[in-house]
């Protein structure tokens, strides 16, 4: 069974917010800062140190 990656994320995200309950600012923080990150120079970096 072949799920997209996209699906996946949504799920895991808003099951993780229903569970875990963090607050809004945060959730928005990460999603701003990974963003951010992802498309600077250190984007490479950060998939490299992943990976």
């Amino acid at each position: 069974m072949d799920v997209p990656l996209w699906l996946a994320v949504i799920v895991v995200g808003v099951l993780g917010i229903k569970l875990t309950r963090p607050p809004i600012w945060l959730v928005v923080l990460l999603l701003l800062g990974g963003y951010l990150i992802a498309q600077s120079f250190l984007g490479p970096t950060v998939g490299a140190l992943i990976n």
